[in-house]
């Protein structure tokens, strides 16, 4: 069954996001207001009905108090794509820092551009950041939050990449709270695999960061908030599906 529903649950998902994608990639040229509450009413919404009833997957959001709609940035772990995918269900007008090399892709690149994505070019250095941080302001101008993976790119349950210092860059010139992300994401969307686990996903916000001088005192601190939480989560989840605990890296 895990197979099938998977399959079938892929079928949906991935062919709803492209035609989704074409859809953005035609209005967008005229209008880009009205893209934002297409997918966030529309086929983010259709899509968490799906990956309950088929998929076999609940999403569970933690630490609702810390969730703000506008003037904030968020620091992310990233598992799987189920996160950038579903986020936005939660935090409309969610705008995601992804890597430039993404907005080629055609529909999918496309879409991107017109709902509002902040590209970064990682071979640009120090002129990247200027970029990003150009584009972050007028998100956070237009009422728009932000989020961040300070890690760069998908890890595997368990994992750490190394945090990257650009997140606090922009949040002391845009001068805005950043609140950590932490979650399971992982154990049941994996990265690049076909399948797709029943159980509950837990993805939690905690409280904003203090406010910290110090560049490597806030990255360490930030580091050991978001992957003490999902060691919990980690813990919380293979006790409760231990058919899955083999995909989660012991360290």
């Amino acid at each position: 069954m895990l197979y099938i529903r998977s399959l079938v649950f892929n079928i949906i998902c991935y062919f709803t996001l492209a035609f989704g994608c074409l859809l953005t990639s035609i209005i967008g040229i005229f209008n880009r207001k009205i893209i934002i509450e297409m997918w966030n009413y529309g086929f983010i919404p259709f899509l968490l009905v799906m990956l309950k009833y088929i998929a076999g997957i609940e999403i569970e959001i933690r630490g609702k108090q810390f969730i703000k709609q506008e003037g904030v940035l968020y620091a992310a772990k990233h598992e799987s794509a189920l996160e950038t995918y579903f986020l936005s269900a939660y935090i409309k007008k969610l705008v995601f820092v992804l890597k430039k090399e993404l907005t080629y892709v055609p529909l999918f690149g496309w879409a991107q551009y017109f709902y509002g994505m902040i590209p970064v070019d990682r071979s640009a250095g120090g002129a990247a950041m200027k970029n990003l941080l150009k584009q972050a302001k007028d998100r956070i101008a237009k009422g728009r939050p932000i989020i961040i993976f300070p890690e760069g790119t998908r890890v595997k349950p368990g994992t750490i990449s190394g945090y990257k210092p650009g997140l606090l860059f922009i949040a002391q010139n845009l001068k805005v709270p950043v609140v950590p992300v932490a979650l399971n994401t992982g154990l049941f969307w994996q990265k690049n695999s076909f399948l797709r686990h029943k159980g509950k996903v837990i993805i939690e916000f905690m409280e904003p960061m203090p406010e910290i001088a110090d560049k490597k005192e806030f990255m360490s601190l930030l580091q050991e908030r978001i992957e003490n939480k999902c060691r919990e989560l980690n813990e919380e989840t293979v006790k409760n599906y231990p058919e899955i605990a083999h995909l989660l890296v012991k360290r």
